[in-house]
């Protein structure tokens, strides 16, 4: 913060001012002084390239990037073991029904998710279901090598896993930091789940061609990875805790409130709303990834034809450009986490970014409805899905800032998990009534220009009642 832009301190009165320039500065870059800040250590100095990293944050902060990196780079690890026992076992119908499956199974996950939340303090609610996700992959790994066949039942059970690890991260994270500090560190903490889940993805191809690891191998590496991630979360806990004010200990040692999840988010307008957005974001984001994989298959028949000899040649085509749309857009989506959403939040604040993804979808869409190309709609979704898994995912996470210690756990939870999962069953609802009454490509497209126009609405309603918390 500039000097000029500090009130003026009368000199009777003694120098002492609480700043807070994350609440008030509109600078793009990240780099500004506090006045009485401490001086950073060389960590702190390095990590500020990044975000608006303070002295005292740096150790915390790098801890939990770490943190999150683990658990994206181990379910990367699992997620291919867990395609490859689905596609032998049961194919892709079986598949594409682990959505629906996963919201039913959710319906009673989260109600016991907030019931335990009432019954134990933070920290051992995480360490519990942290330890009983290992557990349970441990007995997949045991099961397999048992020779029982379990490609539904990981596939569906994984999906939890991985919903319910990163809520509970970012619920962790929402609760120790306040919402200035959340919005600072926030971008710097997601890049090491951009990070995360590339470095996992390219790791299984050597695992697998170069050591042997089998599916079961891969299950009860994550099982590892979890149980490291868990001791790094109790140890900055500890940390954090330590140079707490006295009444968040005591916030810290008391279990949440008698509220379910499902509760709060229909008495609070601001969750229903964030509810709403999870929803219309997973319908149209997932309806697109039907277009592209439609536009896909459709490439691959004009090139090798549709006779059953060609299909190992139309096979290795599709895995080989769906390959290289995924690097890229786990590439870019690093990128531009590490480099471009701090300024964003920065220059933007959490309310103007909240519009950059549906406009850039509305945009997207609008296009392939007139020009559905397969080139055109890969740089559309990698454009997209790059934005989802940078920008946009840190939004969500700064969104529950200003909540309960009630909402953070319970609301998030049920959130990020079952309101994920509907989006997904939503759109394939669509998509299964557009093949009966045979919907082509770009009228699926004019449906997402219509949900963008909704989602951007229901972001005008969450921008609004953001401001009434913060202000």
């Amino acid at each position: 913060m500039k000097t000029s832009d500090m009130p003026a301190l009368s000199t009777s009165e003694p120098r002492t001012l609480i700043t807070h320039p994350e609440l008030h500065s509109h600078k793009s870059l990240p780099f500004f002084t506090t006045f009485g800040e401490k001086p950073k250590n060389p960590l702190e100095r390095m990590l500020s390239l990044f975000a608006d990293v303070r002295a005292g944050e740096g150790f915390g902060a790098l801890l939990l990037t770490v943190n999150i990196f683990l658990l994206l780079a181990g379910y990367s690890l699992m997620k291919p073991a867990r395609d490859g026992l689905i596609l032998t076992e049961g194919g892709a119908e079986a598949a594409s029904y682990s959505a629906a499956a996963q919201a039913v199974l959710l319906m009673g996950v989260v109600p016991f998710y907030g019931w335990l939340g009432t019954k134990v303090v933070r920290i051992r609610l995480i360490s519990i279901m942290m330890t009983f996700f290992a557990i349970t992959l441990a007995g997949f790994y045991i099961g397999g090598q048992a020779g029982l066949r379990e490609g539904v039942a990981f596939y569906v059970w994984l999906g939890l896993i991985n919903v319910f690890i990163v809520s509970q991260f970012w619920a962790f994270a929402n609760d120790i930091y306040t919402e200035g500090q959340g919005r600072r560190l926030f971008p710097m903490i997601g890049v090491g789940q951009s990070l995360g889940a590339w470095i996992g993805a390219v790791t299984v191809a050597p695992l697998v061609t170069g050591l042997n690891y089998t599916p079961y191998t891969l299950m009860i590496l994550g099982a590892g990875v979890l149980m490291i991630a868990l001791m790094i979360t109790l140890y900055v806990n500890r940390l954090e805790v330590a140079k707490a004010e006295p009444s968040v200990v005591d916030a810290d040692n008391t279990p949440l409130g008698p509220e379910g999840g499902f509760e709060l988010i229909w008495k609070d307008r601001y969750l229903f709303w964030i509810a709403v957005l999870i929803i219309l974001l997973n319908v149209v984001n997932t309806t697109g990834g039907y277009i592209l994989n439609k536009l896909i298959s459709a490439e691959a028949v004009s090139r090798f034809g549709s006779a059953p000899a060609n299909v190992a040649a139309s096979r290795q085509f599709i895995t080989a450009f769906s390959g290289s749309i995924i690097a890229t857009v786990n590439l870019v989506g690093f990128l531009v986490q590490l480099f471009v959403t701090s300024r964003i939040i920065r220059l933007l604040g959490v309310r103007g970014a909240l519009f950059i993804l549906p406009v850039l979808a509305l945009i997207n869409y609008s296009v392939m409805a007139v020009a559905p190309i397969l080139a055109v709609v890969r740089i559309g979704k990698i454009m997209e899905n790059s934005t989802d898994y940078s920008i946009q995912n840190t939004l969500r996470q700064a969104l529950f800032l200003p909540t309960s210690r009630e909402a953070k756990y319970k609301a998030k939870a049920a959130i990020d998990t079952f309101c994920t999962r509907i989006g997904d069953v939503v759109s394939a609802g669509f998509v299964a009534l557009g093949q009966v009454i045979g919907v082509a490509v770009p009228a699926f497209a004019a449906i997402n220009v219509l949900l963008t126009g909704a989602w951007l609405w229901v972001a005008t309603q969450i921008a609004k009642e953001h401001k009434r918390k913060t202000v």
